[in-house]
């Protein structure tokens, strides 16, 4: 096709986003791809930010996500199910280009078939293939055709391990924390029904499966910290009927899908493994990383996963910035104990620090412009 005739298409893209990140970050992808494409027309998968931008959604986040092998052998059905409805989907769509959010379970299964099906395939933020299934750097060099990953080492891991040219782009929270806007501390308590006191925000995580996990720990240090109130982040995801049955002490508090907000006014806090924790560091919080799972995924887990930290705080850094309490060590003594070093003035300032360090690490801002740029320039082309 020609430039002259290039300029009057329409492009469609299709993207596939099966996590709140990975809604939070397709929304700004889809914003930052407006300006360059203004009549740009999207399919997606993905949740409510995105849904914002445009209604073509085809399936919720929310009915995509199984954590951990037991889960996902329990619901093969259904995964397998949609698997075969966004092939269709696709054809029906027929986009000028797909565009891959993270969920490489799924997403690695639809660029197998799209490649065959000559559509263009582009990855933003990479699977974590560093941590564990590194076989599947032969699928990605077979099947994408545009890698975009946002850690800093992951370029390396990628070109120099590799040999497969991927873009770093930098982190797509830095703009997302950089430029929401700044909340009214006096009214989003008051809203909340939050009381004065400093707070310690829990995050306990977007799936049914690890908030039953973790919040019933978290919450079982309350009364020992009478001078602060400690507030729930509740998940997009989950309704606030799910969080009740934790809920049975009248001082802990809830908020429903304002993780941002909360981190914003919270002294420290206490996070499930996750981008929730890299969040948690970019709002400069203080925090100590949880993480449990079932007996059996764990097991399994660790035999798999072949690295030094569970948190991208920890990993980015290259060393320990923030503790980590995974499984049988995250119990009610442990945890009371690095609460304390979070209120320590001393420890704080330290966090604080290395806080600053990280944000330099991760490249700066435009991560989704950056991307956006380079997505439309190649299917223009």
């Amino acid at each position: 096709m020609t430039d002259k005739n290039n300029r009057y298409k329409l492009m469609k893209y299709y993207i596939i986003a099966g996590e709140a990140s990975g809604d939070l970050h397709g929304s700004n992808l889809m914003k930052a791809i407006q300006k360059h494409d203004a009549k740009a027309q999207f399919r997606f998968w993905g949740g409510n930010l995105m849904q914002n931008i445009s209604d073509n959604l085809v399936r919720h986040y929310r009915d995509l996500a199984f954590m951990g092998f037991l889960e996902v052998i329990k619901n093969i059905r259904v995964i397998l199910k949609n698997i075969s409805f966004c092939k269709e989907d696709i054809l029906y769509y027929n986009p000028d280009v797909i565009i891959f959010i993270d969920y490489p379970g799924f997403n690695l299964r639809i660029a197998k078939w799209a490649k065959t099906k000559g559509y263009s395939t582009h990855f933003y933020i990479s699977p974590q293939i560093w941590a564990w299934k590194e076989n599947r750097i032969k699928s990605i060099k077979r099947d994408i055709d545009k890698m975009y990953v946002i850690l800093p080492f992951e370029k390396d891991f990628y070109e120099k391990k590799h040999n497969f040219p991927v873009e770093f782009v930098g982190h797509p929270l830095i703009d997302a924390i950089s430029e929401r806007i700044q909340v009214n501390e006096e009214a989003f308590r008051s809203e909340n029904n939050l009381n004065s006191k400093p707070i310690i925000a829990l995050l306990p995580g977007s799936r049914k499966q690890e908030i039953k996990k973790m919040l019933s720990i978290m919450i079982s240090v309350i009364d020992d910290y009478p001078y602060y109130q400690f507030v729930i982040a509740g998940a997009p995801s989950q309704d606030f009927s799910f969080y009740k049955s934790f809920i049975k002490n009248s001082k802990v508090g809830f908020v429903d899908n304002k993780t941002h907000d909360l981190l914003s006014v919270s002294y420290a806090a206490v996070v499930t493994s996750g981008t929730a924790t890299l969040e948690t560091a970019l709002f400069k919080i203080p925090e100590v990383v949880c993480y449990k799972g079932s007996w059996f995924s764990y097991q399994i887990g660790k035999r798999l996963v072949n690295l030094e930290y569970i948190s991208l705080v920890n990993l980015i850094m290259n060393k320990v910035v923030v503790t980590e309490l995974i499984q049988n060590e995250f119990n009610r003594e442990n945890l009371k104990k690095e609460i304390d070093k979070l209120l320590d003035p001393n420890e704080r300032t330290q966090y604080f620090l290395n806080y600053y360090e990280l944000e330099k690490k991760l490249g700066g801002k435009g991560a989704s412009d950056k991307t956006a740029e380079l997505i439309y320039n190649s299917i223009k082309e």
